[in-house]
């Protein structure tokens, strides 16, 4: 064999084939059949914008559901705590009047209560002050009527259990007694005319 010689295995390499260009197709659509698609096109474009916007107003609505589950358990809670702070402060009330050994335990106690304050207050838990203001239903729970002079009608004279708020809602009412107007006598005309 000769040097020049081709093996006869090996292929010669040849360029690959062009396919010829692709000649441009002429579609021809009448104008009622472009309107349609144009029209089809919009539809569904609008579809697609409506379906958009529920699907934020969706995330929108459960991320706000899920904050106000959150602040309602949170509430709930913070309720909870309430009770036991006002037992202890109740408790405290009295502890001046005992033995020294009581009073170092009260020592004790108030500065448990204070913690319970500072966790309250941390929550943005604090209590609103409903002696001398006028009774609202949306702060107060009327627990009786007294009768006086001091305070005008519709007046809270006492609280029993003191009010809380988280914000601006309240969480717990006050429940407390309302000043009502002293009965009327009638005049001594009246009493001629009633006779």
């Amino acid at each position: 064999m000769t040097q020049n010689s081709e093996p006869k295995n090996e292929q010669k390499l040849t360029e690959p084939e062009t396919a010829p260009p692709r000649q441009p197709v002429n579609v021809t659509i009448t104008d009622i059949e472009l309107e349609k698609l144009q029209k089809e096109a919009s539809e569904n474009k609008d579809k697609y914008l409506r379906l958009l916007a529920e699907s934020e107003n969706a995330r929108k609505r459960l991320q706000k559901e899920r904050q106000e589950l959150i602040q309602y358990a949170l509430q709930n809670v913070m309720v909870d705590f309430l009770g036991p702070v006002d037992h202890l402060e109740n408790a405290l009330k009295f502890s001046q009047q005992t033995s020294d050994e009581v009073k170092h335990w009260a020592k004790g106690f108030e500065m448990i209560l204070g913690q319970f304050k500072d966790v309250l207050a941390s929550n943005n838990v604090v209590p609103f002050e409903s002696v001398g203001q006028h009774f609202d239903p949306h702060f107060h729970e009327a627990v009786e009527m007294v009768t006086t002079q001091d305070y005008a009608p519709g007046t809270v004279v006492s609280e029993s259990v003191r009010g809380y708020k988280m914000g601006d809602k309240t969480i717990r009412p006050a429940r407390v007694k309302v000043a009502k107007a002293l009965p009327t006598q009638p005049d001594k005309e009246e009493k001629a005319e009633i006779k």
